[in-house]
C-alpha cells in the first residue's frame, strides 16, 4: 500500500527521501512524488510509474530543500497520473496520505462552495484543501491541522509540509499506521520502519488516535483528545542485507530459497532447546479454555488458516472456523469467552484483520495475532502476539511468511494437543521430530525448480488453469492459483479434488492445464481418480507427487514433478515450493513484474 517518507535534515533530503521511498517500493504503488521546503517555499516533484520516472523528473527540474515528504501512491480514488499523485497542494500547505477519507465527497463540495478550486480527483487533495482554509482564516499551522483532524471520518496516515517552515512537520494517523523516526538534530516520519531504515533505528510508533508535531529538536506527541503523550521509544535491528536480492534475479525467489532457514528459525523459537516439547516464549495460550478457535485472515494468510484446520481438528480435536476479515465483521458473528480468535497477518496492518481484531477484543477469551512484524498495531493491540520469524518480505505476493505462519500453527496445533491430553510426551516428541524435518525437506523440494520451469514453459500459454487437491492440500490448490493469478495474470481456479465433477469438470478441454497436488497419503487414490476423470475428457494434467505418487498415477499425465517423500503433516510446507516457483516461472515466462504484479500492494492499509 501507499508508502510515506518526511524527513527534517540538516542537509539536502532530496536524494534521501527517493532513497527511502526505494525501500518502500515493495508495498506496490503507481505513482511517487516528493515536496520539500525549498528558501522558504514548497516546491513539488511527481511522476506516474517506477521511482526512475521521477529521478528523471527530478534531474530535469531539480529541487532542494532541508525538509521534506515523500510518497508512493497506491491509487484508490482517481487513476494514476500526475494530476492525482502526491504530494497534494493547497496554497501554504502540502500534505501526503495513506488510507480514504471516507466523507472527503461532502467536505469538497463544502470548500468548492467557498471557492476553492480541485486539481485532482482524490479524497486527499480534501485534507490539503481543509488544512489551507483554516490557515486562510487565521489559524497556525498546530491548530489548523487539529481541526482538520476532528473533521475527516476513515482511515488516514498523514504527514503536512507548510510554506514558511523550515522547521515543522505533522503527522497523524487514525487507522493506518505512521511511525516517527529520531535522529541527532534531525526527525523523521514514515509509513514504516523499513521507510526509516536509511535514516534511522530508534522509532516511536505512533498509536490509534496520535498527532505529532516535529522540530528538529524532537516531537510532541497528542492523543485523539489533543492530550500531551509520551510513546515509547524502540530499537529497530533491520538488516540492510535482508532488502537486498542477492545473487537472485528476484526477491521473490531470494524469498522462496530463504524457506528452509527461516522455518528453522522459527521453529527453534517455539521449541525446547532439547526439542522434546513446545514452548511459547511470548507465554502459551491455554486451549482446555477453549470450546472453539476462530482463525481470521486475507489472502495467503488466509490459506494459511485453512492448513491449520485440518491441523487442530485432527492432531488437537478442537473445532476451527475460519472467516476472511473483509467479511468477518459485517458477518457479525457471535464471539465468547470460550472462543479463541486467531488472527494471521504478515505485516501486522492490514486494514481488514486489524477491524476483525477490534470487533473481538473483549468479546472473546483471548485474541491472538500471528505476525511478521513485532511493532505492528496488530500486534500492539491483541492480547498475545506469536512472531512467524520470517524477516523481511519485499515481494509483493507472499512465499516465507506463509510457510513461516504454517510453522507456527504446527507448533500451536501440537501444543494444543498436549494441553488437551490428546498426545503425551512421547507422542509429541514424536511429531516435534517430524516438524523439525520440514526445513530440510523443503531444501530437497526446491531441487526440483528445473522440472518447475520447464512445466512453465507451457502454463504460460494457458488462459485458463485449475489447481486440485484434498485435505490439507486442498488449500495448497488454493494457493497455487491465487499465486498464478497474481504474478502471470492468467486466471486460475483452485477446488478441493473431489469437487471437480460438482461443476468445474465442465470447463476441461485440452487448453485447460490441471495441476494436482498429491502427496502419497490416505486421499492418494481418491485424488488419482479425479485425475483420470480429466484426462478421459481431454484435460492435460500436471502431477506434482513423490516418486512413489508419480509411478502408482500410472501413465497419461501430461508431466509430472517429483518432490521428496514426507509425513503427510508437513506436506503442506512442502507443496507450498511448487504452488511458489510454477507461480514465479510462469510469470517469468510470460515477463511480468514478479515483484510489483500490477495493481496489487504487499500490506493493504486501506478497506
Amino acid at each position: 500500500m501507499c508508502g510515506i517518507i518526511g524527513i527534517l535534515g540538516k542537509a539536502d533530503v532530496t536524494s534521501v527521501l527517493v532513497e527511502a521511498l526505494r525501500r518502500l517500493e515493495y508495498r506496490g504503488y503507481d505513482s511517487a512524488g516528493v515536496a520539500v521546503v525549498s528558501d522558504g517555499t514548497l516546491a513539488r516533484r511527481r511522476a506516474v510509474g517506477k521511482l526512475s520516472e521521477l529521478e528523471a523528473v527530478l534531474e530535469a527540474t531539480p529541487i532542494s530543500g532541508k525538509s521534506g515528504i515523500g510518497h508512493t501512491r497506491w491509487a484508490t480514488h482517481g487513476a494514476p497520473n500526475e494530476a492525482n499523485a502526491h504530494p497534494h497542494r493547497a496554497g501554504p500547505v502540502a500534505v501526503v496520505h495513506n488510507g480514504i477519507i471516507e466523507n472527503f465527497q461532502a467536505l469538497r463540495a463544502e470548500l468548492v462552495a467557498k471557492g476553492r478550486v480541485f486539481t485532482s480527483e482524490t479524497d486527499t487533495e480534501v485534507v490539503a484543501q481543509l488544512c489551507a482554509d483554516y490557515l486562510a482564516q487565521g489559524l497556525s499551522p498546530q491548530a489548523a491541522v487539529a481541526q482538520s483532524l476532528a473533521r475527516f471520518e476513515g482511515a488516514f496516515a498523514l504527514a503536512y509540509l507548510f510554506d514558511g517552515e523550515d522547521d515543522l512537520m505533522i503527522g497523524a494517523r487514525r487507522g493506518s499506521p505512521l511511525a516517527l523516526g529520531h535522529g541527532e538534530g534531525e526527525m523523521y516520519l514514515g509509513s514504516d520502519a523499513m521507510a526509516l531504515a536509511p535514516v534511522t533505528n530508534r522509532i516511536t510508533y505512533l498509536e490509534e488516535g496520535d498527532w505529532v508535531v516535529l522540530s528538529r529538536a524532537g516531537g510532541q506527541i497528542y492523543d485523539a483528545l489533543g492530550n500531551a503523550v509520551s510513546r515509547a521509544e524502540t530499537v529497530v535491528n533491520l538488516d540492510a542485507m535482508q532488502v537486498d536480492k542477492g545473487n537472485h534475479r528476484h526477491f521473490m525467489t531470494k524469498e522462496i530459497f530463504e524457506q528452509p532457514s527461516v522455518m528453522a528459525l522459527a521453529m527453534s523459537h517455539y521449541l525446547t532447546s532439547d526439542h522434546n516439547q513446545i514452548t511459547v516464549p511470548e507465554g502459551a495460550p491455554d486451549f482446555t479454555k477453549f470450546d472453539r478457535l476462530v482463525l481470521v485472515a486475507c489472502g495467503t494468510a488466509f490459506y494459511a488458516c485453512h492448513v491449520a484446520k485440518y491441523w487442530f481438528e485432527q492432531v488437537a480435536g478442537v473445532p476451527v472456523e475460519i472467516d476472511v476479515a473483509s467479511e468477518f465483521r459485517y458477518r457479525a458473528p457471535p464471539i465468547g469467552p470460550r472462543d479463541a480468535v486467531i488472527l494471521v497477518s504478515q505485516s501486522g496492518e492490514t486494514a481488514d484483520t486489524l477491524a476483525a481484531l477490534r470487533y473481538v477484543k473483549g468479546k472473546a477469551g483471548q485474541v491472538i495475532a500471528v505476525i511478521n512484524a513485532p511493532e505492528s498495531s496488530i500486534a500492539r493491540e491483541a492480547d498475545l502476539a506469536l512472531p512467524i520469524k520470517a524477516g523481511v518480505e519485499v515481494s509483493v505476493a507472499s512465499s516465507k511468511a506463509f510457510t513461516c505462519q504454517l510453522t507456527v500453527f504446527a507448533a500451536l496445533a501440537i501444543l494444543a494437543a498436549r494441553q488437551r491430553g490428546l498426545l503425551d510426551a512421547a507422542a509429541e516428541k514424536a511429531m516435534i521430530e517430524v516438524l523439525v524435518q520440514a526445513p530440510r525437506v523443503l531444501d530437497e523440494a526446491l531441487k526440483a525448480e528445473p522440472q518447475m520451469a520447464e512445466a512453465a514453459r507451457e502454463l504460460a500459454k494457458a488462459r485458463d488453469i485449475l489447481f486440485l487437491g484434498r485435505g490439507p492440500l486442498y488449500p495448497l490448490a488454493l494457493e497455487g492459483a491465487l499465486k498464478l493469478k497474481e504474478l502471470s495474470y492468467i486466471h486460475a481456479e483452485g477446488y478441493a479434488s473431489g469437487e471437480l465433477k460438482h461443476g468445474p469438470i465442465a470447463l476441461i478441454d485440452e487448453s485447460v492445464p490441471v495441476i494436482c497436488f498429491a502427496p502419497v497419503d490416505d486421499l492418494f487414490d481418491k485424488t488419482v481418480s479425479n485425475m483420470q476423470e480429466v484426462m478421459a475428457r481431454g484435460g492435460k494434467v500436471l502431477l506434482v507427487s513423490d516418486a512413489e505418487g508419480i509411478k502408482r498415477a500410472g501413465e497419461g499425465t501430461w508431466a509430472t514433478i517429483e518432490l521428496p517423500a514426507c509425513d503427510p503433516f508437513i506436506a503442506p510446507m512442502v507443496y507450498a515450493i511448487p504452488a511458489q516457483l510454477l507461480a514465479y516461472h510462469t510469470a517469468t515466462e510470460k515477463g511480468t513484474d514478479v515483484d510489483q504484479p500490477r495493481n496489487l500492494a504487499k500490506s493493504v492499509t486501506v478497506e
